[in-house]
């Protein structure tokens, strides 16, 4: 062989080799992500001989902590591991979490291929892949009569919520907060010895952060770990709220009672839970960074083995399961689990309203909380120099004088410097982003005016840019108005350090700037000469309580329930209820680092579904401390038979539509059964239960749906399904595709301590006749009555129409069940 053979066959050899490195690189560099993974056997909450067994009463406290109970644990948890040591290659995957407590499963990080290794491994049940999670973003105790009502019933704000539990898996909490400080002046009466959670200590959350209030505090990071390089500044390893969203649930919910509300120098009146004494647990999930569905679950699972009595998740995936039905996603599968084993589960619709088909939660087990406003609104005005006033939002002070002095009106547009050594992007001309473009000597002193042009449409501009230009130029006050390129915006009131308003309205936009063109002078070259316009703006900050309330707001989604990722409905009506969820003062993290406009600030004015929800869990509490051995299904169905579909009119409740500051007449599928009124959930009268049993019966009569695939995710037997989804035992019906004649089966049990008639009565849909049987009935103290209601198509419709079944007691209890039918023929 020459020399230059030689030379030439090492070339290729090393060519050779290096082809081989390049494509081992590619498939080590395949991406990971997280999986969730579900086995087959019991966790240890159902494991026969461990806690409840066949025949015992479905959701009693649940022994975690006997030896038996972490024997068994451990059991499951050598199971994953060796289930992925045996299937997966070495150094392919990351094991998060074991799953025990409720489910028996794992999250795994590692590539799509490896996990189909898992897909074929015996005892495999489930496996999704992480769907991420997200936070869905006072006056209302009085606005919903707490504090003349159900606190007078249960002793007073000073017990109100007493002995319960409330879980907030969410962005952590803020333990510095006044909200969640312990009084040794009034000390708990309750020791709980049904729960048994841990303080895990961290960054900015010392060991004395769990106080008594705050009863336990836990973080969930490995999933957001996994998946991100997080961000050791903001996402801090330890239960603290860098964000704020989880300090304002847990306040909504549990916050002590009395706290003043002071942002920026002004008093806003006293902020108090739903159930003020009500203890709290933490259990943060979702970081500044991201946030997981693996650290979510996970939480559910120590959450309910800790014990908590009400669980509150203002967070979640925000779209439905991509390869299973909605009901057997891992997340509600989960929430079933906490259910079993006795737990409220309470969850945010979702905040895509309002389309329709646009909740984000599905399954009757967990209560879906749609948004109201309440009457309480922070009306701003500006007052012109020709005495012209225009409304608009702003929560801020007034400009000097308070309305009496006026200041000179500059557009920021006549007010851009002329050098060009910037971009003549709106950004720099009209929306008051940048102080470098403006002229100090053209706006300081002065009232300017920002356009909300295209930097605000696509979201690159910020209002807390504006107040920063603002301070930094000295201007007197600013004016953000909408643009009739873009149209109306929704603007919500925020608590300027300067002041401020927002003009969403394009009408009253053209007032403004017509006013402004008719009184500045302008030279050949369109430059302004002199500025003539004089302007003020008011106090923003006095609430008013004028407003038509409860209305569905707009961003609350909205029903019907459905199936699939296609969309298909079905029989469950959601959103389950309705809570105030619009501008909602709670406690805030100062840090605020998602919302920097509000940094600094111990308390916050938000608005969401995220907000309303933890109503419900205060409320929750609250009957949960009155009736100790309710079911949740019994808490859910109390205050959705009792809830208000009549606004502070007297006329029926308004949702606020597609076309802005519209309004029509809402139905369930925008506030499910309605307003909740707490003082009459106390008192229902009847109710309707459904445990798990009734659950799996449910999931095995929904349609193109088999035994087989609900025995391997939920592990329960199709033994007695319902003839039809309908025929699961809540408090609504709800029929998606009606054909002639469908007979619906209920229960009602009386919780009331005396005997009572109730006569049955209803409000037809359109197109459907409606017979109840009996007509009428007595029941006798924790009795039960069976109901059969008879629904007849007698036109087909194009849509799905409402009406109601009202069972009328002569103790004054009305139990009210919503009707939601589709008519498709006779």
């Amino acid at each position: 062989m020459t020399q230059e053979e030689t030379v030439l066959q090492a070339s290729l050899r090393r060519g050779l080799i290096l082809s081989l490195v390049i494509f081992t690189a590619c498939v080590v560099a395949e991406e990971r992500d997280v999986f969730l993974i579900l086995m087959e056997g019991e966790p240890v909450a159902f494991h026969r001989g461990q806690a409840t067994t066949e025949g015992e009463e479905e959701g009693r406290k649940l022994d975690f902590h006997s030896e038996v109970s972490k024997a068994y644990a451990k059991q499951l948890v050598d199971s994953h591991d060796k289930i992925l040591n045996s299937t997966l290659e070495e150094g392919s995957y990351t094991k998060l979490y074991s799953f025990k407590h409720i489910v028996n499963g794992f999250a795994v990080h590692t590539s799509p291929s490896q996990v189909k290794k898992i897909k074929g491994a015996m005892g495999v049940k489930v496996v999704e892949r992480d769907r991420r999670a997200k936070t869905m973003t006072s006056y209302t105790p009085k606005f919903l009569g707490l504090p003349e009502g159900v606190w007078t019933q249960e002793g007073g704000e000073t017990n109100a919520g007493e002995g319960i539990v409330i879980g907030f898996i969410d962005t952590g909490i803020n333990p510095f907060h006044p909200s969640f400080a312990y009084d040794p002046v009034n000390p708990f009466a309750s020791n709980l010895s049904h729960f048994s959670g841990a303080c895990e200590e961290g960054p900015r959350f010392p060991g004395s952060s769990c106080n008594g209030k705050i009863v336990s505090a836990r973080f969930f990071s490995a999933g957001a770990q996994a998946v991100a390089t997080l961000n050791a500044s903001v996402d801090f390893l330890s239960p603290f709220d860098a964000v704020g969203h989880g300090s304002h649930v847990a306040s909504t919910a549990a916050g002590n009672c009395g706290v003043p509300v002071v942002v920026n120098g002004c008093y806003y009146g006293q902020a108090s839970g739903m159930a003020p004494r009500a203890r709290i647990a933490v259990y943060k999930a979702i970081y500044p960074s991201l946030g997981t569905l693996a650290d979510v679950v996970a939480a559910i699972d120590q959450a309910t083995q800790d014990g908590v009595d009400i669980l509150t998740l203002s967070v979640g995936p925000d779209e439905p399961p991509e390869d299973t039905i909605t009901f057997l996603g891992v997340f509600d599968i989960f929430m079933l689990s906490a259910n079993k084993a006795g737990v409220f589960v309470v969850q945010a619709a979702g905040n895509h309203g309002p389309n329709t088909y646009s909740v984000v939660s599905y399954s009757p087990w967990a209560v879906g909380v749609a948004s109201c406003s309440t009457d309480r609104s922070y009306p701003a005005s500006l007052i012109l120099g020709d005495g012209q006033k225009v409304g608009g939002v702003g929560l801020s002070g007034p400009t000097f004088g308070d309305g009496l002095l006026t200041y000179k009106l500059v557009l920021a547009k006549d007010a851009v410097k002329a050098d060009g050594t910037f971009p003549r992007t709106p950004q720099y001309t009209e929306e008051c982003q940048y102080p470098e473009a403006l002229d100090p000597l053209i706006v300081q002193g002065s009232v300017v005016i920002c356009n909300f042009s295209e930097g605000f449409y696509n979201g690159t501009s910020s209002v807390t840019a504006i107040v920063d230009t603002a301070r930094v130029l000295g201007f007197m006050g600013f004016l953000l108005l909408a643009n009739p390129s873009y149209g109306d915006f929704i603007a919500e009131p925020i608590p300027f350090p300067v002041p401020g308003m927002m003009i969403p309205r394009t009408s009253d936009s053209k007032v403004i700037l017509q006013y402004y063109e008719q009184n500045v002078c302008r030279d050949k070259r369109g430059v302004v000469t002199k500025y003539g316009g004089r302007a003020a703006i008011c106090d923003g900050r006095i609430a008013s309580y004028m407003g038509r309330a409860p209305v569905v707001n707009r961003f609350s989604s909205r029903g019907p329930d459905f199936i699939d990722h296609d969309r298909n409905p079905t029989d469950v009506l959601k959103p389950d209820i309705s809570a105030p969820g619009h501008q909602i003062w709670a406690a805030w993290s100062p840090m605020s680092v998602m919302e920097p406009i509000l940094f600094g600030n111990n308390f916050a004015l938000l608005s969401g579904t995220s907000m309303a929800t933890p109503h419900i869990a205060g409320i929750a509490a609250l009957i949960k401390q009155n009736n100790p051995s309710w079911m949740p299904s019994m808490i859910a169905s109390a205050m959705s038979t009792t809830a208000s579909k009549c606004d502070n009119n007297g006329d029926p409740i308004m949702a606020e539509g597609s076309d802005l500051y519209s309004l029509y007449t809402a139905t369930p599928f925008d506030f499910g059964a309605g307003l909740v009124y707490p003082s009459r959930a106390l008192d229902p009268g009847l109710v309707f239960s459904s445990g798990y049993e009734d659950y799996i019966n449910f999931l095995c009569s929904l349609p193109n749906t088999d035994p087989a695939t609900i025995k391997i995710a939920t592990g329960g037997s199709c033994i007695n399904p319902f003839s039809n989804p309908s025929d699961l035992n809540i408090p609504s019906v709800t029929i998606s595709a009606a054909n002639g004649s469908r007979l619906v089966r209920r229960r009602v049990k009386n919780v009331m301590n005396k005997t009572e008639t109730y006569l049955c009565a209803a409000q037809e849909p359109k197109g459907v006749t409606v017979k109840l049987n009996p007509s009428w009935f007595t029941v006798a103290p924790e009795g039960s009555q069976d109901l059969e209601i008879e629904l007849n198509v007698t036109q087909k419709m194009d849509d799905f129409q409402f009406g109601e079944i009202v069972l009328t007691g002569n103790l004054n209890h009305i139990v009210r069940i919503p009707l939601s039918i589709y008519p498709v023929s006779t």
